[in-house]
């Protein structure tokens, strides 16, 4: 036997993971969670995220970002007067989204995938397609952020076009993956926008701001079975054409 395997030596050293495994792993392993722990996010690692995922392009370095950190008594308090509004099937009615996140007419494969993500995650959940209780119970949970310690509220100028919405994504996108870079997670939420008016009011918009969403983020709760919901993605062949 070589001495220098033997069962008694040490095990040869692996090497680091280079920068692209680092990436590649902070963006795979991101997922939309929808139940968190309460312990706190410290605030300078808050900042440490904002400041990475600001490097994130825009159109002649328009930087068109604006985030409200919500923490604390004002997560609180944001959270109590969505979440009442969205009970109350009187005042929900007049809440409606200042634009259009989803196609006005689902076609296919949109709709299918849609479907798909809605029924896998109430299977999670056990909730039957009839228990509308139920489901309007935990579309709720969103308006408290999932019981995450961290709220961040988004918005955008007015006068900007679609260019600095597109910009928006790819600055959102890099909170995702700086948060899941250290250990955090995260849940990009839309369902906000229904009530821009109620969120608009708590957080003492200027009349020049719009909403442009919500996100949940802290540190997961993986006791939590609605965490097991992983979503399925179309290979590249589905998606990419390589032309020569």
């Amino acid at each position: 036997m070589n001495p220098e395997h033997s069962p008694d030596s040490p095990a040869p050293a692996r090497a680091a993971p280079g920068p692209a495994a680092i990436v590649d792993a902070a963006i795979t392993s991101r997922r939309s969670i929808r139940a968190f722990l309460p312990d706190p996010v410290p605030r300078a690692m808050l900042e440490a995220i904002l400041a990475v995922a600001s490097r994130a392009p825009s159109g002649t370095n328009t930087q068109p970002w604006r985030v409200r950190v919500l923490t604390g008594t004002t997560l609180a308090r944001v959270s109590r007067a969505v979440h009442a509004a969205h009970d109350d099937p009187v005042e929900r009615k007049s809440h409606v989204e200042e634009y259009a996140y989803y196609p006005r007419e689902w076609t296919e494969p949109y709709l299918g995938r849609r479907r798909k993500v809605g029924w896998d995650l109430y299977a999670l959940l056990g909730l039957g397609r009839e228990d509308k209780a139920g489901m309007h119970a935990q579309h709720g949970r969103n308006y408290r952020f999932f019981d995450a310690p961290v709220g961040l509220i988004f918005t955008i100028e007015r006068v900007m076009e679609q260019g600095s919405w597109l910009d928006y994504g790819m600055f959102l996108q890099n909170i995702m993956v700086a948060a899941r870079a250290r250990g955090l997670d995260t849940c990009p939420q839309a369902a906000f926008t229904q009530f821009h008016r109620v969120i608009a009011r708590e957080l003492a918009f200027a009349p020049a701001e719009m909403l442009v969403c919500g996100m949940s983020l802290g540190w997961a709760d993986m006791s939590r079975v609605e965490n097991g919901l992983v979503t399925e993605r179309e290979p590249v062949a589905g998606f990419a054409q390589f032309l020569e």
